[in-house]
């Protein structure tokens, strides 16, 4: 199980469907399209406030459960 939490969007691109959220406590984070809640094309935006989860990825912690603020 992940703790919730809060961050901003550093950078997200589209067309790759990843980026990185800014963790208000700790390192950043990526994040895949598929970890964000919600239907429909999934996206975010710079500076969008998120909550999420965090696991730990083949390559460094990961969000998980995204739900944009």
């Amino acid at each position: 199980m992940s703790n919730t939490n809060t961050g901003t969007v550093k950078w997200f691109n589209e067309e790759k469907g990843y980026g990185f959220i800014a963790q208000e406590n700790g390192p950043d984070v990526f994040v895949h399209f598929r970890a964000i809640s919600g239907e429909g094309f999934k996206t975010l935006k710079e500076g969008q406030a998120v909550s999420f989860g965090v696991e730990q990825g083949q390559k460094g912690p990961q969000a998980v459960n995204v739900i944009p603020a």
